[in-house]
């Protein structure tokens, strides 16, 4: 399990209307490779608007069709529930899903 993995969840909420939802792991890597039993994952929607907070991915990364991972919707995942791997992200992929979690974070460079 590594930062920038996708995995298919089943049912990950209640309130999510889809049976399965894909979600990429955004958690440093010290956190994935703890004792810790949960990471933190962002959703990935077939919705790409094109936001500061959202990055374009489909078909390379493994998916269906193209959508987009939204950064504003951050939530913490038990690493049980990543069993069904899709695929990962390439480095350039990573370096602009880091920009968007800052971006919905509001952090600096500095």
């Amino acid at each position: 399990m590594r930062r920038g993995d996708l995995y298919r969840v089943k049912r990950p909420s209640s309130r999510d209307p889809k049976k399965f939802r894909v979600f990429v792991i955004v958690s440093r890597q010290i956190l994935i490779d703890s004792r810790f039993s949960t990471v933190i994952c962002a959703p990935i929607y077939t919705t790409y608007q094109g936001l500061s907070t959202q990055v374009a991915v489909g078909i390379d990364e493994g998916l269906k069709h193209d959508s987009g991972i939204h950064c504003d919707e951050l939530i913490s995942l038990p690493k049980s529930m990543l069993t069904n791997y899709v695929g990962m992200l390439p480095a350039e992929k990573l370096h602009l899903l880091e920009r968007a979690q800052k971006i919905a974070l509001q952090l600096n460079d500095e």
